[in-house]
């Protein structure tokens, strides 16, 4: 049967939403605060920046939540794991 008049249209709007290859609109990137001009610097004599990146349980919080860089993260993971080991946190 063929239709009379009318084009069948998909909606495609719909269908890229629940793509799992495509990335959402909804999404945005953050910069990295470690990497900023006049960033601090990440050393384990300075606390009360790794605290930021510790919660409450002392665990090291990841970087999907505090929008570090990977090759911060690793630097930072080293130097809180200093600081634990030392007894300044």
């Amino acid at each position: 049967m063929k239709r009379k008049g009318k084009k069948f249209k998909k909606n495609s709007s719909s269908l890229n939403k629940l793509s799992l290859f495509q990335k959402s609109e909804g999404r945005f990137n953050r910069s990295c605060p470690l990497s900023v001009k006049n960033a601090p610097i990440i050393d384990y004599k300075n606390i009360s920046i790794l605290k930021k990146y510790v919660s409450e349980n002392n665990k090291i919080l990841s970087s999907k939540i505090t929008s570090v860089s990977s090759g911060k993260q690793k630097k930072l993971t080293r130097e809180i794991k200093k600081a634990k080991i030392l007894g300044l946190i």
